[in-house]
């Protein structure tokens, strides 16, 4: 009964996305088995190089919510089935001790409200980190409309909560769902958990944004992000492809294009790590990213005033403004340029520095490179083969 319940309830889970990265501090002291490190959603890798698995599971599948995207909306006829605390708990820990599992993330359908729900999940997390002494990573889904007693006991246990908007806003929310309140059951949750958790670091907070399903623009997603980033010290977005759901009001909209999808994770990224602000951006008439050019690049075709920049003596910020240089190869430059004066572009590619991508933007010494020109056509040297053997004439 376990793994039929482990099959349905995994596979419910598949649209819920999990963190790349973990806190690194212990949620329980010397503990038995489990070890808190960068950690990621199923099959993903940390930091240091190792490829780490998490069980990604619904607490149940059973739901009160209409979201009409949802796959587990509470009119939807699919099979409902749930686990007990004591059964999911002692799932996990078998998988575990089998090496199947490096760690747990959990989330839940509303059934009998969300105080029965929430509280289902963090029993089943308090059984594994007291009765089991496991102090590996454990990610929670925060439900709609937790309160603040419940999430002071989430960030208590686990290492990562979230708690998932999938709208940008109140209007658009409303095309989603009709029984959630965006600023009461999710904007409200999400300022507790950024100030309960200022009061206790060492837990992390994510949400997520469901990309096309209620017609929102890029501006509207991007905008509410940016928000929750200077407001609500959010560790990281994460966006979902709209994609319809057979027997769901939604059945019939097309799904929201991949390459969407990864320009909002390529904006994100722009703010999260190149210091780019929400004015950077530039949007097409309907309010989203251009499909055919990256963020950055537009941002650079953009404003041709601030390029080509010279590599030799601008600053760390107008270096991660060039297409094709990254925060550790920009760095690299500037540690380089401490003891010595970059000459070449080969030099560049040598530190992981797409020539390709950056070389209208970058000037070398007051000079400009064409790359593949460059890169196809090194320099000629003249040498003779030597021999070591003298030829003697007899």
């Amino acid at each position: 009964m376990d793994i039929k319940k482990l099959a349905i309830l995994g596979e419910a889970a598949k649209y819920d996305i999990c963190s790349s990265s973990a806190s690194s501090g212990r949620k329980i002291a010397k503990a038995d088995m489990g070890n808190t490190v960068p950690s990621g959603v199923c099959h993903s890798f940390t930091p240091d190089g190792r490829c780490v698995s998490l069980l990604k599971v619904l607490m149940t599948n059973e739901c009160e919510k209409d979201c009409s995207y949802c796959p587990n909306r509470a009119q939807r006829d699919v099979p409902r089935i749930a686990f007990a605390p004591e059964e999911l708990s002692r799932l996990f820990i078998d998988m575990y001790e089998r090496n199947y599992v490096e760690g747990l993330f959990l989330s839940s359908g509303v059934r009998h409200g969300m105080s029965d729900s929430i509280e289902n999940m963090l029993k089943t997390i308090e059984i594994l980190r007291m009765r089991y002494r496991f102090g590996g990573y454990i990610h929670l889904k925060m439900l709609p409309g937790t309160s603040e007693q419940y999430i002071n006991q989430a960030v208590r246990l686990a290492d990562r909560i979230s708690l998932n908007l999938e709208a940008p806003n109140s209007e658009r929310l409303k095309a989603l769902s009709s029984s959630k309140d965006y600023e009461k059951d999710l904007l409200l949750p999400i300022e507790n958990i950024a100030r309960v958790i200022g009061q206790n670091p060492g837990t992390t907070h994510t949400t997520q944004f469901i990309v096309g399903a209620a017609q929102e623009s890029d501006k509207e997603i991007l905008t509410t992000v940016n928000d929750l980033y200077s407001s609500y010290n959010l560790k990281r977005a994460y966006f979902s492809a709209f994609s319809p759901v057979y027997d769901t009001p939604l059945e019939n909209v097309a799904p929201a294009p991949r390459i969407r999808e990864s320009r909002l994770y390529q904006s994100d990224f722009l703010m999260r790590f190149y210091d780019f602000k929400f004015k950077d951006f530039y949007f097409n008439g309907t309010g989203n990213l251009d499909l055919e050019l990256d963020p950055k690049l537009m941002y650079a075709v953009r404003n041709p005033q601030f390029f080509p920049v010279e590599v030799n003596r601008a600053s760390l910020e107008q270096l991660l403004r060039v297409p094709g240089i990254g925060p550790k190869s920009a760095r690299k430059i500037l540690e380089i340029r401490r003891q010595y004066r970059i000459k070449s572009p080969l030099e560049l590619k040598n530190m992981g520095i797409s020539l390709k991508r950056s070389q209208k933007f970058i000037t070398i010494s007051g000079k400009c490179y064409d790359s593949s020109r460059w890169l196809m056509d090194p320099p000629k040297y003249e040498f003779e083969q030597l021999s070591i053997f003298k030829e003697i004439s007899l």
